[in-house]
């Protein structure tokens, strides 16, 4: 059965009926996303932030890539500048996602805007989609669902940063591993075939080097820009495809 707004809501395209469908949702996707959550407590209380320190850094980041990127990384002093690039190309995936779902944040402004942008992730991006395709909601989902999905995010933060504390793993715990083996794992879903080869092998090779003469973080940065200038010439240089065959009857 198809769920469509109704009401003072449906007109600025926000409706709390949205909001409570989004968050109905998306109750399955935040479920697989409590572990993520743990390691990323674990993570911030094993580099020595505070309780405090860690909500703040789950509640205002939301994001779980970036925040992975920075507390395996982190030194003190902080690395702010290369935090920041790195954490910026990391994302950009974003710049990408919001413009699908413009027939529902066009209707929309103000904090209404802000909010919804704010509380998109991966997970409720997906079901908004989904929803949006199926006429179903307004901008309200994008929210409803986001918003339920910060709330486990920085709870599962809290409750990781707590757990740490009472195991107090060693500094060289495979837990502390794990930054680097989720985004390890995220390379073979969006493995296309051959032609993603040359790009990861060019950014590995810079990476590496680039570790091994500038101090920091600045080889993510470095090797994420060599990628990705390798696959962009990659695609200039592929001949084009032959036109297809001309069927005369």
């Amino acid at each position: 059965m198809r769920h469509r707004a109704t009401g003072a809501g449906a007109m600025i395209g926000f409706s709390g009926a949205a909001m409570r469908l989004g968050a109905r949702r998306v109750l399955p996707l935040v479920a697989g996303l409590a572990p993520f959550g743990l390691v990323v407590g674990l993570l911030a209380q094993g580099a020595g932030l505070s309780l405090t320190e860690a909500g703040l850094m789950s509640g205002l980041c939301y994001a779980g890539s970036a925040q992975l990127l920075a507390l395996g990384h982190w030194a003190v002093p902080a690395p702010i500048l290369a935090a920041t690039l790195a954490a910026l190309i990391v994302n950009l995936r974003l710049v990408l996602m919001g413009p699908v779902l413009a027939p529902w944040l066009d209707r929309v402004k103000g904090w209404r805007l802000m909010a919804s942008l704010f509380m998109m992730a991966d997970q409720n991006w997906a079901l908004s989609v989904e929803a949006m395709r199926r006429g179903e909601g307004d901008a309200g989902f994008l929210f409803g669902s986001g918003l339920l999905t910060w709330f486990v995010w920085v709870g599962t933060t809290l409750a990781g940063h707590l757990l740490g504390g009472v195991i107090a793993p060693a500094p060289n715990h495979p837990i502390f591993f794990a930054a680097l083996a989720v985004f390890i794992a995220l390379l073979v879903p969006m493995w296309r075939g051959r032609m993603d080869g040359l790009p990861r092998v060019v950014a590995a090779i810079a990476s590496i080097v680039t570790s091994v003469v500038l101090p920091g973080t600045w080889y993510v940065v470095v090797g994420a820009l060599a990628g990705s200038l390798a696959g962009l010439l990659q695609e200039r240089l592929r001949p084009p495809a032959p036109p297809a065959a001309l069927v005369v009857e």
